[in-house]
């Protein structure tokens, strides 16, 4: 190996938004992920639901809107024949 071109190769820390923390070693001091294998539903066997701003309503009024505009449309259908 050649000297002085390659990173120095030190003890690191690998840090979740859930709070775990990893030890192991990285030519970065710190690593910060968004999941990890504490918190990931893979791991865990449990799924979570997450409805990250209002989704789940924001899909279920558009359904609604479109359902009432298809039955307008059969309507006015019905109406011309």
């Amino acid at each position: 190996m050649k000297e002085k071109i390659h990173p120095k190769y030190e003890d690191a820390e690998i840090r979740c938004a859930c709070g775990n923390v990893i030890k192991t070693r990285s030519t970065k001091p710190r690593i910060i992920v968004g999941i990890c294998n504490v918190c990931h539903p893979f791991y865990t066997g449990q799924q979570k639901f997450v409805d990250t701003a209002g989704r789940v309503d924001k899909f279920q009024q558009r359904m609604v809107k479109t359902q009432a505009a298809q039955a307008l449309a059969a309507t006015r259908k019905k109406k011309k024949h």
